[in-house]
Parts: structure tokens; sequence; C-alpha cells
């Protein structure tokens, strides 16, 4: 069969024991592959960068280049946890439960699936947590 497209995966309204059938998963396996790829580039090129970093003996430029720096580790580090979140959820693919909410374990639902391919719950499971953190934060 043919590979399947973002159009069959968001257009898809087969029936509820078709879901997450072999070809969604893999879909969703090639599309988790191509995010790490990604992620991976970005880091080496920082990794470049960050060699390449040249003294200046003006301090606003120092300053300036040291903030470019530290907010460009940040989003590493933050990228650096999106691969392990690619990588535990390629697991899932793996041992059957991509797909379906860890709280519920009802589908996540497609469309979410395609914004979020690491998504682990269920929107409303989603929403259910940050209503429960917003309340104990207040």
């Amino acid at each position: 069969m043919a590979k399947l497209t973002e159009q069959d995966i968001l257009g898809w309204n087969g029936p509820e024991e078709d879901y997450m059938n072999a070809d969604h998963l893999a879909f969703f396996r090639e599309r988790l592959l191509h995010m790490k790829e990604e992620l991976l580039a970005n880091a080496s090129q920082t990794s470049q960068h960050l060699q390449e970093q040249e003294a200046t003996p003006d301090p606003a430029d120092r300053a300036t280049l040291e903030e470019e720096y530290a907010l460009e580790l940040r989003t590493r580090d933050r990228e650096r946890k999106l691969l392990m979140k690619i990588d535990s959820t390629v697991k899932k693919i793996d041992d059957g439960s991509y797909g379906y909410c860890e709280d519920t374990g009802e589908p996540i639902g497609l469309a979410r699936l395609m914004a979020r391919p690491t998504a682990s719950l269920s929107l409303e499971a989603q929403e259910r947590r940050e209503r429960l953190k917003k309340q104990y934060a207040d």
C-alpha cells in the first residue's frame, strides 16, 4: 500500500477498530524519526557555532553574544528533552500503546497526533491535568 500523507491522516474516518493501524503507525514513526534527525542536525550546528565563538573587546557586543548563546543553549536543552520524548514515543509505537491516552486508555486522535506527534494524553486529559496543576499552583 502507498505511504499515507498528512491529508490521508487528517481525512481518515475509518472504523474505530482500525485506529492506529499499521499504516498509521508507519506514518507517525517516519514523522518522529524525521523530527529527531532535524533536532540532531540543529544540535550539531549549535556545537559548531559555539566553537566558532569569537572574542570581542567591546563589553556591549560581548554581552549580546553571551545572551544569544544562552538563548541558543536553552533552546537546545528543550530540544534535548524533546529527543528523549521522541525516543520514548517510538518505543510506544513498537509496543503497541502509541496513540492512546496514558490516563484513560482512550484514543488520542489523529488530528492531535498530527499537531503533536509526541502527545501521550488526550486533549481532555491534558486539559484536566493543566486545571489541576493550576489549582495547586494558586
